[in-house]
């Protein structure tokens, strides 16, 4: 998509992506839905009240230097808003999905938090929704998978709510996604996925493996999620070292990527501390992070302005 060709979008999704991003149209988002990985990390956090502690030191001290948060609604979105930490400036994303999946590792299944919709996040004042979907172009649940996302995708164009769509790659033998294969499967990903009416910002991970550190392989394959995406996309971190994730976000940015979604790359090291040394490191260490990724960002990336346009004639509200 070249920046001369936009695509229509409603009143109430672009509200939903200038709450989410800067000014200029850039992403950096503080992802903070995570459950199960970290109730795995830290034993402490088995009991809801400590998952939910930890996730709004985290909201306190680093949802101002974002562009926007992503909670998840079980232990931390109503919350963060009750106990008054997060900034009414940002945009606020909730999470739609279970942790973790069903059926077989080489054929995943994701579903919607039982008793949570879509409604019910435009409902409590939510920017965007955020679906997680396991997905594989070549997995015998593709077709399903892409229904799954198709359906979430009508229930946020029902309510006029924009959804962020984060796939997530999986290998179809026991064996780990080979970088090639991984390329692939995210770029293929982007291409099937994005064309879903109703998505409207992509969630992608690196379209390398991880530990492939190739600066030239990674600015030609991140050049190719952006071919392959008819919305804007944002890189996940993933648990990679900060530092790898910098290096990450400069060629993707360069590539057309439109920001990030940032979780343990900022915070990771938070989660093994407590008390007054979680908030110290939060407020140093996280802080500067989140502040040079959000520099990057701010100076690199490709505005979502780029892809999407809106009409407003003076009559519009009879047909809303």
């Amino acid at each position: 998509m070249t920046p001369h060709t936009y695509k229509p979008l409603t009143i109430g999704k672009l509200r939903g992506l200038q709450a989410c991003a800067s000014l200029r149209g850039t992403f950096t988002c503080l992802a903070l839905d995570h459950r199960q990985n970290l109730r795995k990390a830290n034993p402490a956090f088995v009991e809801d009240a400590e998952l939910s502690r930890f996730k709004l030191d985290v909201t306190a001290e680093l949802a101002p230097y974002a562009t926007s948060i992503l909670l998840d609604p079980e232990v931390s979105a109503a919350q963060a808003i009750a106990a008054g930490v997060l900034p009414g400036d940002k945009g606020f994303v909730v999470a739609v999905e279970t942790t973790g999946y069903s059926g077989e590792s080489t054929a995943r299944r994701g579903q919607v938090i039982p008793g949570w919709n879509v409604e019910k996040a435009r409902r409590m004042g939510a920017s965007m929704i955020k679906l997680l979907v396991y997905y594989h172009p070549d997995s015998p649940t593709a077709a399903e998978a892409e229904a799954f996302t198709a359906q979430i995708a009508a229930e946020c164009l029902k309510y006029d709510l924009g959804l962020m769509l984060e796939p997530l790659s999986y290998s179809l033998t026991a064996d780990r996604l080979t970088s090639d294969e991984r390329r692939y499967v995210v770029v293929e990903t982007a291409r099937r996925l994005t064309s879903i009416p109703g998505v409207d910002l992509l969630k992608a991970e690196v379209p390398l493996a991880t530990d492939d550190l190739d600066e030239a392989r990674l600015a030609a394959a991140c050049r190719e999620v952006s071919a392959a995406s008819v919305t804007p996309w944002v890189l996940l971190s993933a648990a990679v070292s900060f530092e790898t994730y910098q290096r990450q976000i400069i060629a993707a940015c360069q590539a057309g990527a439109s920001g990030i979604a940032v979780g343990r790359a900022v915070w990771q090291e938070a989660v093994h501390l407590s008390g007054h040394a979680r908030r110290e490191f939060l407020r140093t260490t996280g802080r500067e992070r989140l502040t040079r990724l959000a520099a990057l960002c701010q100076a690199l990336a490709k505005p979502f302005t780029d892809f999407y346009t809106a009409e407003a004639p003076f009559d519009w509200y009879k047909t809303y």
